[in-house]
């Protein structure tokens, strides 16, 4: 009688629950959406800004450990300086490198497609050689016939030229900024805030800028790593351009998943050309073997601590960033979900360490602290700070604000003196 009651004078509890979550949620998508309006709307200066944080989270170690022995600002010009001629030596090396085999290459490539036609011409294929023949005039009428359409296409891709030197311009101008003075930034932001919400943006702060230099981080060493198998590999098998394919699985390796088998399918296609089947067989062999390195090996060693994502999480990701925003979604989409899913965790936690100080009074207050504790000492272990250290930052009154561009030696779960 009850329940007839409690449903005939009104909706279903279970379903005005239900259409409670469904507007919030519609809502959140909502205003998910028109943030992806926006940044779509000033996309240049987004990717300046993830840049200027990709370039603040690689900058900010060594400046750190300078710091301590001269000015911050010469610390920083040094290392801005020192990674400047870093990059310019490998751009050299690769520019270098293609000059000095161009001569060889042509003869090379040149056997390399009578190669591929004899072998397409051979079994199992049986391709007639009227067809390739055909095929090839196809291809030199087409270019023959598009040639205007196609170099005004060069040009325009030429323009957009202007575009990438005011991104990277100011992408390096932020980043110095960021690295220099993003605490005084970051304490800036928060002294606009209401005072009882500062805890709370402080924590976040902490977890988002820990995932996200984590994986900056990560993804660096994993693709550094398989740069460095890919490279000895193709050395070892002859195949040309060794370097410049090394440049490529490097560059590619930042987008998980694809981004690595695409660039050993061109290494294999070169393989192809300039060694023969065989070699290009062996180069698919270490593609799978390359894959199951990084995927089981180094995925879970390096970015393990940082990255708490599935599998099947980061494709979707890669996907769906992909098929929204082309190249630059399918980079930027994992280290977003991954920064959204670690401040879901720590709002999570600062909800349940507040509803524990309201239930259990002072007990229950040195229960949610404890566990902002093991937190606290958990992504220290995890990020290679000692024990030791973790106490130490446990047992600090009051803690700063968190850094913009702080280390990740700084964690999420460090609790503060207003928490």
């Amino acid at each position: 009688m009850d329940r007839r009651a409690g449903t005939a004078g009104g909706v279903n509890p279970r379903l005005r629950q239900i259409s409670d979550y469904a507007w919030r949620v519609l809502l959140l998508g909502g205003a998910a959406y028109i943030i992806f309006l926006v940044l779509l709307r000033f996309e240049l200066i987004f990717i300046a800004l993830f840049i200027a944080m990709i370039i603040t989270s690689l900058l900010r170690p060594p400046v750190n450990v300078l710091s301590r022995y001269l000015p911050r600002s010469l610390a920083l010009v040094l290392t801005a300086l020192g990674g400047l001629g870093l990059i310019s030596v490998i751009f050299w090396q690769v520019g270098d490198s293609v000059a000095g085999e161009s001569s060889s290459l042509s003869n090379e490539f040149s056997g390399g497609v009578d190669r591929i036609e004899k072998w397409l011409e051979g079994k199992p294929f049986h391709v007639d050689p009227s067809t390739l023949t055909n095929l090839q005039g196809k291809l030199t009428s087409y270019i023959e016939a598009h040639r205007t359409t196609l170099i005004n296409q060069a040009l325009n891709g030429a323009g957009r030229i202007v575009d990438v030197l005011t991104v990277l311009a100011l992408a390096v101008f932020c980043s110095i900024f960021f690295t220099n003075s993003g605490d005084r930034m970051w304490r800036w932001f928060q002294d606009q805030l209401p005072g009882h919400a500062r805890p709370t943006w402080r924590r976040c702060g902490q977890t988002a800028w820990h995932t996200f230099a984590g994986y900056t981080r990560g993804i660096i060493l994993v693709a550094a790593a398989n740069a460095i198998m890919v490279g000895i590999a193709l050395e070892l098998l002859r195949v040309p351009l060794v370097l410049p394919l090394t440049i490529l699985e490097f560059v590619a390796s930042f987008i998980p998943l694809v981004g690595s088998p695409i660039a050993m399918a061109v290494a294999t296609v070169v393989a192809l050309a300039g060694r023969g089947m065989t070699t290009a067989i062996v180069v698919l062999v270490l593609i799978v073997v390359f894959g199951q390195i990084e995927g089981h090996v180094l995925q879970p060693f390096v970015m393990g601590w940082s990255v708490r994502l599935h599998p099947v999480a980061v494709a979707v990701s890669v996907i769906a960033g992909t098929l929204s925003a082309g190249l630059l979604g399918a980079v930027v989409a994992v280290p977003l979900v991954s920064i959204a899913w670690a401040v879901v965790r720590e709002l999570r936690d600062v909800r349940e360490e507040s509803e524990s100080l309201d239930a259990g009074g002072g007990g229950g207050g040195s229960g949610g602290t404890g566990g902002a504790e093991a937190r606290a000492t958990e992504d220290a272990s995890g990020s290679g700070a000692l024990p030791s250290q973790a106490a130490a930052a446990e047992a600090t009154p009051e803690q700063p604000a968190p850094e913009l561009a702080g280390t990740a030696g700084k964690t999420a779960g460090e609790p503060s003196a207003e928490a």
